[in-house]
């Protein structure tokens, strides 16, 4: 206990004891004051008072008093503001929960409101939000900033300042601006921030009403400067403190660090979004066969991109075929092993394979790759459906590994799933595929999709699949184009983000005119050799493509010559007219014809030689029973 001597209200000097007590969480103390019973005279304490080392104890011992006593509207607007303060820095570590910069600078925005301050505004480098790295600038002209962010004590804006998504104004060269450009935190009173601005219509756009006074703290990370936070008072009458910029500066870095993630985060996926995306093929193809409409459309928030995909190849002979697939896992990863799938498929599909032998090839090739990955990274494997379409004989060939089964929707207005035995997903092996032929009529269209079509996540595959069915039928119409039909699927999943990758496929089927096609069948004899030539001539008159007859002669002599010569069983020919002239002979014999080059003495191995000289590219197919040889030339 310590003694000293104050006055009362009506002027009697008093002798008191006091302590100083230190109370958890602050950093002084407070002053208990206890009147005592004295032993001196009043004469003596008006000496003591009167003496400067008592006046000094007298003085500290008022000004703790004042200051950390427990009543008092002052003393209460100090505890309400270290609460205020002790509220926002234990909010502060919630802050960069999302991976999206918009929402991250949003949450940074209403956790200051209203505890310092009334209105709170979040702005941004334009390169920020799209996900690259901010270019430093010093002085006046367009700060490249976007309004990102904003947040109001009263729930309402105020005036008319800058909305969000809004761009920052030209603004003028000034001392506060240098100073924020290079990273401090300022505090400026309502004039001074007019002052700098000059302009009535910038004041209008960055200053609110009636706010007086601003701190605005720069989000610095990894010493790139993202953007700047600014705090308006216009209700709350106290300054700001100098505790309330260091907390508003502490605030502003780690807020800075979520947001350069989110940054980091949106560029990568956007990398693998645009990587994705240059390796789907064109979104509409038109051929003789199909025409097709592609979407697809990346996962939501936070899920990552995805290795669905869809492809369009065509192929000889008018055909076309139709792939739709999914590999497991996401990132980029997954699109890597989706464009090593896509380029495998493509090749695969020029050797003109059963759909099945075709899955079987790929799905050796996804266990290669599966034993090359390393074990750390997810599985490698996938689910495709292969299908291939003849608009000669309208049939489509489809098989399935682990996908969901296709749909049909015929022009009489019935839909329906084509019911593929699906064989396991590609990597498993073990155990063979299966094709399935069936026939559409032309104006059908065939749907093949991923399963992110079905959503929500939640949904069973069946619920969905029935779901998907009743859509598709209510959009069975020959007059809906495919974009029209396409952009309807995806409206009815609504706006919010969804948690797997959307692709699908839509194709409407078309059949080749029935004049455009002339066959033949001949025996294998010599003399067929000259009857093909005949017919084929004959023909070609009939179309009016007389120019074209000496070397489609060439190419039929040397093909028939050679499946009568080396097969047995009768010899197939097929003449189709298109935008080029396709020649087809069909065989027995399983043999794979190849080009050689003969030499000068050689009596014979120039057939082939010369049929590649007369056409634009040829090749050759098996089916169940021997093979097909096809060439192509062009119309004049």
């Amino acid at each position: 206990m310590h003694t000293a001597y104050l006055r009362q209200r009506d002027s009697r000097p008093v002798e008191v004891a006091f302590r100083v007590v230190p109370v958890e969480g602050v950093a002084k103390y407070v002053v208990v004051v206890t009147r005592t019973a004295s032993t001196r005279s009043r004469e003596e304490i008006e000496t003591m008072l009167e003496g400067p080392q008592a006046q000094r104890e007298i003085d500290a011992a008022v000004a703790d008093l004042a200051a950390h006593t427990t009543s008092g509207p002052e003393s209460r607007r100090r505890q309400d503001r270290r609460r205020r303060l002790s509220r926002v820095h234990d909010a502060s570590v919630r802050i960069g929960s999302s991976l999206e910069v918009n929402d991250t600078a949003q949450e940074l925005a209403d956790l200051l409101v209203p505890d310092l301050g009334d209105l709170v505004t979040v702005d941004l480098a334009e390169a920020v939000v799209v996900g690259d790295e901010p270019t430093r600038m010093v002085g006046g002209g367009r700060p490249h900033l976007l309004r990102s962010a904003i947040s109001s004590a009263s729930g309402a804006w105020l005036g008319k300042v800058l909305m969000p998504g809004a761009p920052y104004p030209v603004l003028p060269d000034s001392t506060p601006l240098r100073e924020i450009q290079m990273g401090e935190v300022i505090t400026l009173d309502r004039a001074s921030v007019v002052s700098a601005l000059g302009d009535g219509d910038l004041v209008e756009q960055l200053v609110p009403p009636f706010a007086y006074s601003v701190t605005v703290a720069p989000l610095i990370a990894r010493d790139l400067v993202l953007g700047h936070l600014t705090v308006w008072r216009d209700e709350q009458p106290e300054a700001f403190q100098e505790d309330e910029r260091k907390l508003l500066a502490e605030i502003a870095s780690r807020a800075a660090l979520g947001i350069d993630n989110a940054r980091r985060h949106n560029r990568e996926l956007r990398a693998a979004v645009t990587l994705q995306e240059r390796l789907l093929p064109s979104a509409t193809t038109s051929s003789d066969a199909v025409s097709t409409v592609g979407i697809y459309r990346p996962a939501g928030k936070g899920a990552g991109i995805r290795g669905d995909w869809f492809d369009v190849i065509t192929l000889p002979s008018l055909r076309v075929a139709l792939v739709i697939g999914d590999v497991v896992g996401h990132g980029l990863s997954a699109t890597a092993t989706m464009g090593r799938l896509r380029t495998a498929i493509q090749t695969l599909a020029d050797l003109e394979l059963d759909p099945a032998e075709l899955l079987a090839h790929v799905d050796e090739l996804v266990q290669r790759l599966g034993a090359e990955a390393p074990t750390e990274e997810n599985p490698v494997g996938a689910t495709c459906l292969y299908a291939i379409y003849d608009p000669l004989t309208r049939q489509c060939t489809l098989a399935s590994a682990g996908q969901l089964p296709a749909v049909a929707m015929h022009p009489g207005g019935s839909t329906e799933f084509i019911d593929v035995l699906p064989g396991p997903p590609l990597g498993v092996g073990g155990v063979p595929f299966e094709s399935k032929t069936v026939e559409l009529e032309p104006g059908s269209v065939l749907v093949l999709y991923t399963n992110g079509l079905l959503a929500p996540d939640h949904e069973d595959s069946e619920t969905g699949l029935d779901r998907l069915r009743a859509r598709l039928d209510s959009l069975n119409d020959p007059g809906r184009s495919l974009e029209a039909m396409g952009n309807s699927l995806l409206s009815d999943l609504g706006s919010k983000p969804t948690g797997d990758d959307i692709a699908f496929l839509l194709a409407r089927t078309r059949a080749v005119a029935s004049d455009s096609v002339a066959n033949w069948e001949y025996p294998a004899e010599p003399d067929s050799v000259a009857l093909a030539r005949r017919d084929i001539m004959e023909q070609l008159r009939v179309w009016g493509l007389e120019d074209e007859a000496l070397d489609t002669e060439l190419v039929i002599s040397e093909l028939v010559t050679n499946a009568v010569r080396y097969t047995g069983g009768p010899v197939g020919v097929r003449l189709i007219r298109d935008n080029v002239l396709i020649c087809e002979v069909t065989d027995s014999s399983n043999t794979q014809p190849r080009l050689i080059r003969a030499n000068a003495t050689d009596e014979g191995g120039r057939g082939l030689f010369i049929v590649a000289q007369c056409t634009t590219r040829w090749g050759s197919r098996y089916g169940l029973r021997g093979k097909t040889i096809w060439t192509e030339q062009p119309i004049t």
